[in-house]
């Protein structure tokens, strides 16, 4: 799977916040999210994006 800048993805479980909704903000040797509930980033390789993903949402997807 390749995750692009601006697209969000569903995490398996909330973040402390309660949030599961994350926005990629960068890509690269490793993916930069924010929480969209409280605006926490994180760096994370992307492997773990990957085990931490439920539903990726594309740009597309995320405008309708």
């Amino acid at each position: 799977m390749s995750y692009e800048v601006g697209a969000k993805i569903i995490s398996k479980k909330p973040h402390a916040c309660g949030g599961k909704v994350w926005l990629i903000e960068r890509v690269g040797a490793d993916i930069k999210i924010k929480c969209e509930t409280c605006g926490k980033t994180m760096f994370l390789t992307v492997d773990q994006v990957k085990k931490m993903t439920k539903t990726y949402l594309s740009l597309g997807e995320n405008n309708a």
